[in-house]
């Protein structure tokens, strides 16, 4: 069965988009301000300035650098991102230089010695796109600088993975999941995010998703918003292929955030590539 046959998923469906605008963002802002690839990706910057946090998104990694004086700028596809990126750079004290601009339409008016990409690579994008992007960063790095990005191997996740096989993607698309715990922000407000997979393409290499996001005020539901996700899956080898064939001369895969000889058993893979 295609996708277009598929009851309850028509062919808008899996068109490249995103989810990280209006409410996603804000719980984005509001509730992912931590994790290991903050001091992972510093130690890069700290080694080549200036950087280009290329899918800032709302600033976790990007306002931590400004704050210990690191010459740092940020580019991200969602204006909404950028928005809340900048109020927080702000209340930090600092203005950076945001551009809103798709990775693989990048034309910024400077060069820098890194180029960092925090889980963004193939995020509402075709294949295609993820290859220019790939081109576009490395022309933004001056000679010896370096590009350095994480992806989140196929396999990590066992919801999608499962649906590889053309028996289970029968049962797609999944249902929304139940309500689930609401988080309290410092506005007031409380905030849920439901989500379900709506297609998974093996040949194409590509999954959907629907974000579900909901604002509440006490039990009153004040906002409600649905948003879809494409995602494109690389293989170490694939992505390894795509950096040389972008122009980088030297690219060193790495396990996650731990600069150890990746394995089977990380999830995310970081690709650290060199421009001649």
């Amino acid at each position: 069965m295609s996708t277009s046959d598929r009851p309850g998923v028509d062919a808008a469906t899996v068109a490249a988009q995103t989810w990280h605008y209006g409410l996603v963002a804000r719980w984005w802002s509001l509730f992912r301000q931590s994790g290991p690839e903050i001091e992972y990706f510093r130690r890069f910057v700290e080694a080549g300035q200036p950087a280009l946090d290329l899918g800032c998104g709302s600033g976790r990694l990007l306002v931590p650098y400004l704050a210990a004086g690191l010459d740092v700028d940020g580019c991200d596809i969602s204006p909404d991102m950028l928005e809340l990126c900048r109020e927080a750079a702000d209340r930090a004290g600092h203005s950076p230089n945001l551009y809103a601009q798709a990775m693989h339409e990048l034309d910024l008016p400077r060069r820098y010695r890194t180029v960092f990409v925090c889980g963004g690579l193939g995020l509402a994008s075709s294949r295609e796109q993820d290859q220019q992007a790939l081109r576009r960063m490395h022309d933004h790095l001056e000679p010896g600088g370096c590009l350095v990005l994480d992806n989140e191997v196929p396999y990590s996740d066992p919801t999608p993975w499962r649906y590889w096989l053309s028996d289970e993607r029968a049962g797609l698309p999944q249902p929304m999941r139940p309500p689930g715990e609401r988080r309290l922000a410092p506005d007031g407000y409380e905030y849920e995010l439901r989500s379900r997979l709506l297609d998974v393409e093996p040949l194409d290499q590509r999954v959907t998703w629907e974000m579900s996001a909901h604002q509440w005020l006490g039990d009153v539901q004040v906002s409600r918003e649905s948003h879809l996700l494409t995602t494109n899956l690389y293989f170490r080898n694939e992505l390894v292929m795509m950096l040389e064939r972008a122009g980088f001369a030297k690219v060193d895969v790495r396990g996650a955030y731990n600069d150890a000889e990746p394995t089977g058993t990380d999830e995310f893979l970081v690709y650290v590539a060199t421009k001649e």
